[in-house]
């Protein structure tokens, strides 16, 4: 497929995975909202909504980046949406550090894990997308 046949797919054909991430979301909601009962978040599912975060915020720095050469008012709006993910992102990386840890019964040994204990892995995802902010953003941007 040429780059001028993806100009003029739906975004559905030719964006699959972000039709599938998009299905998962709403999947994740409805199952929330089903309960009927308000529960507070716990570190997973703010593991999960950070990942998804990160992953946008990613989605969007290429979109700029490549709208911006033909259409600078678009970039630009783009741009501002990147930095607002970054914030989103930012948000739910501290919240999920003020949530208390699940109980542990003895049986959990993150030290044995390949690739660290559980909340290591969204403080790695959380830096490389912080080096990705910095270099395109200044800290006025993220604050205004």
């Amino acid at each position: 497929m040429s780059p001028d046949d993806r100009r003029d797919a739906p975004a559905g054909d030719t964006y699959p995975y972000l039709r599938a991430a998009t299905t998962g979301l709403r999947h994740h909601t409805r199952a929330q909202s089903a309960t009927g009962q308000a529960q507070p978040s716990d570190r997973p599912h703010l593991d999960a909504l950070h990942a998804h975060l990160t992953a946008l915020h990613r989605l969007i720095d290429q979109a700029a980046e490549q709208t911006r050469p033909e259409r600078p008012a678009a970039g630009r709006h783009l741009a501002t949406a990147h930095a607002r993910v970054w914030q989103a992102a930012d948000s739910v990386h501290a919240a999920f550090h003020l949530v208390p840890a699940a109980a542990d019964d003895g049986t959990c040994h993150p030290e044995r894990l390949p690739e660290g204990p559980p909340f290591l892995t969204i403080c790695q995802r959380h830096l490389a997308a912080v080096h990705a902010i910095r270099r395109k953003t200044t800290a006025a941007d993220l604050a205004s």
